[in-house]
């Protein structure tokens, strides 16, 4: 290798987890490139890029989706290996930052300060949350009262058996594992609300679900217990049966991690050092399934059961539309293989561009009917996604936008602040006038025409990684990041955008949402 030479131990780093020497060259060369800014053309709205599925419309795609799944077409794919530190990023910096007299740790609202929210949601406020009884009786073990030191405003004792390993250890423990709501029957994790809600839209003929939930090696077996003991609770409740899988990030998508000059970064031993390759690293494990219709879903954006009837109503509608539209590609797909397009051309260019809103090259008119067919079999022969897209209210997170192409077509892609470049006024003009947001609630088709499930890694934008800035014993290292699993990892799918509700996104990002009125029981808020 050019930049540096690898030792026996690191190709034997390597081999242990299944990676490449290329794989390294390869990723290092992108540490050395400036950075990659998506080209936005503008926003997708309503009519342009978003599609608003009619009142009359609804009956059809209910329909649709009933038929489907009761031929067991459908899976639930859902990203849960993420731990909750993000989560509680602000109580950590709190607990970290200061002394445990209390008055030290309330400051005023007015100071702008963490800690101004986070002492008052440890208060009396935390006898709301789902988690309270088991604080409670952790504590408890320790002949600490709960209660008591709420009272005396001894937060950063409550923030440690809380947080850390001697207590509840949320501050540790994947997000899919911590209590989110409270029902009359007892509590649920978000593990739990994911399999009430499968059972109301991927349930077969014989009421079985399928879900797929990819997990940290390190808490594989925390998943695999819980499973074990909310599984026959769910299914009974439920009256479904569930099939339930898990699959680690694998080790193989891990990324080097370089320093300020791009060198490899080795840890105090002198190894090599890896990082997640964050959520686009899961694209292997959704091809590794070679499912055929699935619903992909993020672990904390789930609701109490008085909440969830329009994610239920949606979902539906959702897998619907999709269906029709794979009958409808397929079908194109299949008369095109079979026949010329001089009797065709017309109703799938028009259903090309109307239905699934794919731009067509300027000089397309003047190509030989033998090209344009074999364009429109390459632009329908590809994976399909129907996202769902909220209004957007100010959350923080990706949109959908018309991004310019290298070949000056545009194409309808899901898009991160991080791929914008906002040093630029007319792009930071675009990104700013978006009206809807990302919820990450979409439904694929991963089958051609034929049945044979498509290889997903053919449909990569590769140049759509990130890199980050991070720290690791007081140095500084840059990461990269693959390309995200809705974003640059599906750039080349067939996209439709379609307007869902508010109501269907209803995310945990922080512990402050646990005590909004979504995630709180009815009379409660």
């Amino acid at each position: 290798m050019k930049d540096f030479t690898l030792s026996d131990e690191d190709r034997r780093q390597l081999k242990s987890r299944g990676i490449t020497e290329a794989q390294i060259l390869g990723q290092m060369e992108k540490f050395k490139k400036p950075s990659f800014f998506l080209r936005l053309n503008r926003p997708c709205t309503p009519g342009d890029g978003i599609r608003r599925i009619l009142p009359e419309e609804t009956e059809k795609y209910l329909k649709l989706h009933q038929q489907a799944a009761a031929a067991g077409r459908f899976l639930k794919f859902v990203p849960a290996s993420g731990a909750a530190t993000r989560m509680f990023q602000a109580l950590f910096q709190v607990y970290q930052s200061y002394p445990e007299d209390p008055e030290e740790i309330c400051p005023s609202p007015a100071s702008g300060d963490d800690a101004a929210w986070a002492v008052p949601l440890l208060g009396e406020r935390i006898k709301s949350l789902a988690l309270y009884e088991d604080l409670t009786a952790v504590m408890a073990l320790d002949d600490l009262s709960l209660d008591l030191l709420i009272r005396q405003q001894k937060i950063k004792l409550v923030m440690e058996y809380l947080l850390k390993e001697k207590g509840l250890n949320y501050g540790c423990l994947p997000k899919a594992l911590l209590k989110f709501h409270r029902y009359a029957s007892g509590t649920r994790t978000a593990f739990e609300e994911h399999l009430h809600e499968a059972a109301h839209y991927i349930l077969d003929k014989n009421q079985v679900g399928r879900l797929h939930f990819t997990i940290s090696m390190e808490h594989e077996e925390d998943f695999r217990k819980h499973a074990r003991i909310v599984h026959p609770i769910c299914a009974a409740q439920c009256g479904a049966g569930y099939e339930i899988g898990f699959s680690p990030q694998k080790p193989s998508t891990d990324t080097i991690a370089v320093d300020r000059d791009n060198r490899p970064f080795r840890d105090e031993a002198g190894r090599l050092l890896f990082r997640p390759g964050g959520h686009g690293a899961l694209l292997e494990n959704l091809n590794d399934l070679r499912g055929d219709l699935v619903y992909i879903k993020n672990i904390d954006n789930v609701a109490p059961d008085h909440l969830k009837g329009p994610t239920f109503l949606w979902k539906k509608i959702l897998g619907g539309y999709l269906v029709e539209l794979q009958d409808l590609i397929h079908g194109y797909v299949s008369k095109l293989r079979q026949e010329s397009l001089t009797n065709l051309a017309e109703e799938i260019e028009d259903f090309a561009q109307q239905r699934l809103f794919i731009d067509f090259p300027e000089a397309y008119e003047g190509w030989s009917a033998d090209d344009q067919r074999r364009f429109l079999l390459e632009k329908l022969t590809r994976p399909i996604r129907v996202c769902g897209m909220v209004p957007n209210v100010g959350e923080p997170g990706g949109g959908p936008f018309w991004v310019e192409g290298k070949s000056g077509t545009r194409s309808l892609q899901i898009v991160e602040k991080a791929q914008v470049d906002s040093e630029t006024p007319e792009q930071k003009a675009i990104w700013d006038s978006s009206t809807h947001f990302n919820p990450v609630d979409l439904v694929c088709a991963l089958r051609d025409a034929e049945g044979k499930p498509f290889d997903l890694h053919r449909y990569v934008d590769q140049e759509a990684f990130f890199i980050s800035r991070k720290s690791k014993h007081s140095k500084i290292l840059k990461a990269l990041e693959l390309p995200g699993l809705w974003n640059g990892s599906m750039s080349d799918w067939i996209t439709v955008f379609v307007e869902v509700p508010g109501a269907t996104f209803t995310p945990v990002k922080t512990f402050d949402d646990l005590f909004r009125p979504e995630h709180q029981p009815p009379g409660r808020a």
